[in-house]
């Protein structure tokens, strides 16, 4: 017998008021697609992205609209009124719909009560239309925290850099340099109608022009291309991998970059895929089954190694730390909501450890490439100034590409409208003398 499905506005308040509890969309929106119509799903992940995406701003307007806060038990009502002031201003709906579902949403939820309060509210925010934020992180909707920490670490950049997060981000291809070309690839793509470009920086990346189901992708199924963002995909461009080599993925999940390292490099590497996830490792080798192609995988903290590597050395490791993922919150805006800046101390610590245990697993002359999808330089071109200053056998490669910005210890690159997401990577090399310095690449 079929679930009973409830209505659209009320599971998209629910999955919200989920986030504020601590779950992140991904946890919250797949149970909550369970609960509607099938063809409601797709509007139920717009409703639940967009109130996260302007959370910080539909929530200040709120705050203004109710004369008292809400009780903590009514939360379900405050999320309920941010979906729809998030429709009420980033939809195509009528207003009118907007609010009397809204107010039958409000009945669903068992609070009758309260829907007089909801009615009141919308209709004065569709009367008065949007207030002017008083302040720029109620403007650029993230948190305060967030906002004074990116003004101050990138003083020219930062407000460029929240709006890029607000808007929906492109979806892009990496074509498998195994099975195809990216030209070819593109040529496959015009013939299946959808139109698309050559990446900039990747070599076999493609954007697509809109975003579509994987399914209608020319040859998916059988591992012709992948989705990978850009700035993700730039990884095996600095690795210099060469035939015969033994290359450590040290946090692989969900597998992208082992495809890419794979697809990309001699067909004789020898690669191993770690993630400290036992839920997280079948995700890995259906993607590489996928592509056809195979790593060695292992469930393991990369930083203790003593628990996971054979003492043989890897000639190319690479690190894609785990992170405040600041880089990427226009694909995931529940970061806004999520990460607490006493977060970032946490992780750069965490970062460090595994830069540190894992450099004792590169072979001298080896290359170990330090990723991260943030745009914080506590996590990234401060902890390789750290970490060199601990190390002294680690020589710095300077990057030489057109992509990102050189901050001396690393290339930044920052989220663009219709580009690639927020990426940090910095290059090194193991040594078998005792004096930092930068190599030539």
């Amino acid at each position: 017998m079929a679930a009973r499905t409830q209505p659209l506005r009320v599971v998209a308040a629910e999955v919200v008021t989920a986030v504020l509890d601590g779950q992140s969309l991904g946890q919250a929106l797949p149970s909550g697609q369970q609960r509607v119509a099938p063809s409601d799903q797709s509007a139920l992940q717009a409703l639940s992205f967009g109130s996260c995406r302007w959370y910080h701003r539909l929530n200040a307007e709120l705050t203004r609209r109710l004369r008292k806060p809400l009780r903590r038990k009514d939360q379900v009502i405050q999320s309920l009124l941010i979906v729809a002031l998030f429709q009420l201003r980033h939809s195509h709906q009528a207003d009118h719909a907007i609010i009397n579902e809204t107010v039958e949403a409000c009945r669903s939820l068992g609070r009758r009560q309260l829907a007089g309060l909801v009615n009141g509210v919308l209709r004065a925010a569709q009367r008065d239309g949007e207030p002017a934020p008083d302040a720029p992180d109620e403007r650029l909707s993230h948190p305060l925290w967030m906002t004074d920490k990116l003004r101050h670490n990138w003083p020219e950049d930062w407000e460029s850099l929240l709006t890029a997060n607000n808007q929906p981000p492109p979806m892009t291809l990496r074509v498998n340099a195994k099975r195809t070309d990216r030209e070819a690839y593109l040529e496959e793509l015009a013939q299946a109608d959808i139109p698309a470009r050559a990446t900039s920086f990747a070599p076999y990346g493609i954007q697509l022009d809109q975003p579509c189901p994987v399914d209608r992708l020319p040859g998916f199924n059988n591992g012709r291309a992948s989705v990978q963002d850009e700035a993700a995909q730039l990884c095996t461009t600095l690795l210099d991998l060469q035939p015969g080599q033994r290359v450590l993925d040290a946090c692989a999940a969900p597998g992208g970059k082992t495809g890419a390292i794979l697809e990309q490099g001699p067909d004789d590497l020898s690669v191993t895929a770690l993630d400290d996830s036992a839920d997280r490792l079948p995700r890995i080798r259906e993607n590489l089954d996928r592509l056809g192609l195979s790593a060695r995988l292992a469930v393991a903290d990369a930083g203790a190694t003593d628990q996971w590597w054979d003492g043989q050395p890897f000639d190319r490791i690479l690190l894609d730390a785990p992170c405040s993922g600041s880089g990427v919150i226009r694909r995931h805006p529940d970061i806004k909501l999520l990460r607490r800046e006493d977060d970032i101390k946490a992780l750069a610590e965490e970062q460090l450890r595994l830069l540190s245990a894992l450099w004792d697993t590169l072979a001298v002359g080896g290359r170990l490439v330090y990723a991260t999808c943030s745009v914080f330089p506590q996590e990234n071109h401060r902890i390789i100034q750290r970490f060199l200053r601990q190390q002294p056998q680690a020589r710095l490669v300077p990057i030489d590409a057109p992509w990102g910005r050189d901050t001396g210890d690393g290339h930044q690159l920052f989220p663009g409208n219709g580009s690639h997401d927020g990426f940090f990577y910095a290059c090194l090399v193991r040594s078998d003398s005792n004096h930092n310095q930068a190599v030539t690449s």
